[in-house]
């Protein structure tokens, strides 16, 4: 089995999109795709066949005051307003086809974090119902600006807080090749957060959480340290960008946006053959 693995990154993403957009208009298939964050937000047109979808909405909203800002936090609680990203975009203003999805034999999996353990959970994604754009949702919930998401008798927050890059979800799942799209630069680890007692301070309602976060710098750095070893050893096909990609998380310049998309496409062009072969040869 041929997986594909999103790491997240907010508006990194869009490096993501510029790789799998090439994927999908050149016809590659995989058979289990999974995604944390924006991993899974911008990754699920993938499974609807939908390329070019998330640049359009993203260059569409970037400066819409509901859209990763002060304002929709003060407001909504949530620093992306939910009734915008969640309801209004894949409905109405740019629908996501929920019956390509359905039509797609590609298992898409959506990571998130519970926030009562902190652990990671998988949900698939068949038909993108109302309950699953809720999945999504609470994939992309940062904590702090984002209230967690009730879906499935869970509250749910980032996907990226407990699993960033869930290689292993995939290789669990039976998948003895995989195709791994990071959106940091090679060598890159995070640093401890300087924030960590006033994040704890902030979580209190969530202890496990807070917990995740103060060691999400660790578990990102161990999957990385893993990654590249994986990687040296022909056991992992890895696409990441050549550069740090000087990207905001919340990013409101559309040049910004569309820059870091096209790198995304001229890596993807770039490993367009041999990921052809790889899938190619299940």
């Amino acid at each position: 089995m041929t997986g594909l693995v999103l790491e997240g990154g907010a508006m990194r993403g869009m490096f993501t999109c510029g790789v799998t957009d090439v994927f999908t208009e050149n016809g590659l298939e995989f058979d289990l795709c999974v995604g944390s964050s924006a991993g899974a937000v911008f990754g699920c047109n993938i499974k609807s066949r939908q390329p070019g979808r998330a640049i359009r909405y993203n260059l569409r909203f970037c400066r819409d005051k509901r859209y990763g800002t002060l304002y929709s936090l003060l407001r909504t609680g949530d620093i992306y307003d939910a009734v915008l990203c969640y309801d209004l975009i894949p409905d109405v203003y740019d629908p996501f086809d929920r019956e390509a999805i359905k039509q797609n034999p590609l298992r898409f999996f959506i990571c998130a974090t519970d926030v009562e353990t902190g652990r990671p959970v998988y949900r698939e994604s068949r038909d993108g119902s109302k309950k699953e754009i809720l999945w999504y949702r609470a994939s992309a919930s940062m904590p702090v600006v984002s209230r967690p998401v009730r879906v499935s008798g869970m509250k749910l927050l980032d996907g990226g807080i407990s699993d960033p890059v869930p290689f292993r979800f995939a290789e669990r799942m039976g998948c003895d090749k995989r195709v791994i799209i990071l959106t940091q630069p090679k060598g890159f680890r995070k640093k401890k957060s300087p924030f960590s007692f006033l994040l704890r301070l902030m979580l209190m309602r969530y202890p496990k959480i807070a917990g995740a976060m103060e060691e999400r710098y660790r578990v990102y750095n161990r999957q990385m340290e893993t990654i590249e070893q994986l990687e040296s050893e022909g056991r992992v096909l890895v696409i990441r960008p050549p550069y740090a990609l000087g990207i905001s998380r919340t990013e409101h310049d559309p040049a910004e946006l569309e820059r870091v998309y096209r790198l995304g496409r001229a890596e993807g062009e770039k490993y367009l053959e041999r990921v052809k072969a790889l899938s190619d040869n299940k």
